[in-house]
């Protein structure tokens, strides 16, 4: 099945306790049907005209592509970066009722 509608945002956070704080509020404000937080790897990055590297939490948002300025509002104003990560990625295809689900997480196909 094929949904233009739906979408997976990506964004870094440098720890858990952040990756979590921000997966729970865009979950409980109904932005996010479902947030994955990966545990810490290396970032290698260039800022400032140097290369840095940190430890950062890769952070999955699925939801619509509707709801993705609200989502970018959220993660903007709960992010400690100066400059945060945030892509959106639209799902091409998946499973329908995994889909299904993702336009209306309240209810269990």
């Amino acid at each position: 099945m094929t949904d233009p509608l739906c979408q997976i945002v990506i964004t870094t956070l440098p720890d858990g306790q952040a990756a979590q704080r921000l997966g729970t509020t865009l979950v409980g404000e109904g932005l996010a049907a479902c947030v994955n937080i990966l545990p810490a790897g290396q970032s290698i990055y260039t800022w400032h005209g140097k290369i840095e590297t940190a430890t950062e939490c890769l952070v999955l948002v699925k939801s619509l592509t509707a709801r993705y300025k609200a989502i970018e509002e959220r993660i903007r104003a709960l992010h400690p970066y100066e400059l945060p990560e945030i892509i959106a990625v639209p799902i091409a295809d998946g499973l329908s009722a995994y889909l299904a689900w993702l336009h209306n997480p309240d209810t269990a196909p």
